[in-house]
């Protein structure tokens, strides 16, 4: 089971009890207090793993609670620090504050997006004081102690935004997950029907010269998934973090739809939902040339879009893979390769 946005309610361990005690040794008449201080309760720790690639380990555990410290004890003993409780999420884990009494969901508090970065997402309560800290001149044997403080708790929403270098846009059916299948080792569930991705798959694929890119195959797009028809928000979300969009076009037009219009309207979908995308740097795939009336929409489509690069291929037939892993190179490492430049000519100088 894929799950990729979850409420859960964590809350951190409470602090110990500090203690009142008195020293009792023989031949040591009023020996005072020697009550020790409670130990500190555990934190709730999330921690990005690349190893864990969606949030379903709490669907089943949605309370998230760490333990108590233990209580302070005679002879000036401190009680048991707690040890926090770690959740390992997936990386690309966004959390917001989801506090019943509020009308919508707060802004992000944390945005985990690499492997190893932790987050404290509730802080245990600090031990009691023990009744040795509270002696004085006019108080030798005290009796009071410190409670434990509470630890923190709250309501939160976590959502998952896959971490990849580019992005499969398309309609259903446009060849989207053939395509990673063949380009990569991923192997995602191929079918001829509408929604046979029901979530995001990300391959990796290799290039000459040990360099790799995670390609991200999302579900099938819609119009009006910026009102979230179809899976809209459910994984238009996912794209947010892709450097690259390529968009899978039906090139022949099999399903009943022109390409044109089909990437006129994925565009508008993308812009409606963040504008911030539609500035994104994004690419054509023709896909499904080996069916009658690709050709004529392929030119049709490079007269409509003169400046937007298009790698026409087969993904069913594998027929022009080659050429598109060497342009998906250029596409994913310009930048990379641009730096470089400017670092040698720099260097030069």
């Amino acid at each position: 089971m894929f799950v990729d946005r979850i409420k859960v309610l964590a809350q951190a361990g409470n602090g110990g009890r500090g203690c009142v005690s008195f020293r009792r040794e023989k031949f040591v008449p009023k020996g005072g207090p020697d009550g020790g201080d409670g130990g500190r309760g555990g934190d709730v720790i999330l921690r990005a793993d690349i190893h864990v690639d969606n949030l379903s380990n709490l669907f089943y555990e949605p309370i998230i609670k760490a333990k108590n410290g233990a209580h302070g004890q005679g002879k000036k003993m401190h009680g048991r620090g707690a040890a926090a409780k770690v959740v390992k999420v997936p990386v690309g884990t966004v959390v917001y504050r989801d506090e019943p009494n509020d009308a919508d969901v707060s802004a992000a508090i944390a945005d985990l997006t690499h492997d190893g970065q932790e987050f404290v997402l509730c802080e245990g309560g600090k031990g009691g004081k023990g009744n040795v800290h509270f002696k004085s001149s006019r108080n030798r044997a005290p009796v009071q102690y410190g409670e434990g403080e509470e630890g923190e708790q709250g309501h939160f929403l976590f959502e998952l935004r896959t971490m990849a270098d580019a992005a499969l846009v398309g309609y259903p059916n446009a060849g989207k997950s053939t395509l990673l299948g063949k380009i990569s080792a991923a192997h995602p569930k191929v079918a001829p029907y509408p929604f046979t991705t029901l979530h995001p798959i990300v391959g990796v694929v290799e290039f000459d010269g040990y360099r790799r890119a995670s390609i991200a195959d999302i579900p099938g797009l819609i119009e009006g998934a910026h009102r979230n028809v179809g899976l809209g928000h459910d994984f238009l979300r996912h794209i947010t973090r892709c450097r690259v969009l390529l968009f899978v076009l039906d090139i022949a037009g099999s399903e009943g739809r022109h390409p044109i219009e089909d990437l006129q309207n994925l565009r508008r979908e993308i812009d409606l939902y963040d504008s911030r995308l539609s500035q994104r740097p994004w690419r054509i795939i023709a896909n499904k040339m080996d069916l009658p009336g690709a050709e004529e929409n392929l030119a049709a489509l490079q007269k409509r879009f003169p400046g937007v690069e298009a790698v026409a291929i087969s993904a069913a037939n594998s027929e022009g893979l080659a050429e598109l892993k060497d342009r998906l190179k250029d596409w994913l490492f310009a930048e990379e390769a641009g730096a470089l430049e400017t670092a040698k000519a720099a260097t030069c100088e």
